[in-house]
């Protein structure tokens, strides 16, 4: 049942969630326990702290489980050069997203609309940049995503046309490769 869930579902990296929430939340109550004194922090952070403990006993119990050799999307030995650029790419915009969210949701926004309604240019250029800085975000987020899954696409291609070269016994008359590196050129 766990190969099952390894090989179809990339249980493995969906794990992950088990400890990031947690720990956003604490990061979150801590932010705001300071001014109202009702959030608890410490809660948070210790059921953070034992779901990455769980975590890395998965992750370790995992890591033993067989799996077929097939392309993995997010495996970093088979990933291209530029697969790993655009991935990392959209990793840093989805993160700068996540920040922006975080500092939307812990902060007090009643001066600065009363700010803006009042006319003052120093508030209304600030929000005008917050807007600037979420939508460079969640353009760059579609653009690294299409990029990379452009990469996967090129690497599958070149994967596929290397199994049907090997299926033939290879083009040197060698022996068959499964798998080889996708920046390689099939002789």
């Amino acid at each position: 049942m766990v190969n099952r869930l390894v090989e179809r579902s990339g249980f493995a990296a969906l794990s992950s969630v088990i400890w990031a929430l947690p720990m956003a939340a604490w990061a979150g109550s801590s932010d705001l326990s300071p001014v109202d004194k009702t959030a608890y922090p410490w809660v948070a952070l210790s059921i953070g702290l034992v779901m990455l403990v769980v975590w890395l006993v998965l992750l370790t119990r995992l890591g033993r489980v067989p799996v077929s050799p097939r392309p993995r999307r997010f495996d970093l030995a088979q990933m291209s050069t530029s697969e790993k650029r655009w991935t990392l790419g959209f990793l840093a915009f989805v993160t700068g997203l996540i920040a922006w969210l975080n500092a939307a949701a812990t902060v007090d926004w009643g001066p600065l609309g009363s700010a803006i309604s009042a006319g003052r240019s120093g508030p209304i250029l600030l929000a005008v940049a917050l807007g600037v800085y979420a939508v460079v975000m969640v353009a760059g987020i579609w653009y690294t995503w299409s990029r990379a899954s452009r990469a996967y696409a090129e690497r599958l291609s070149s994967s596929s046309t290397a199994c049907v070269a090997s299926a033939n016994g290879g083009a040197d008359g060698g022996m068959p490769r499964i798998f080889t590196d996708p920046n390689e050129s099939v002789r």
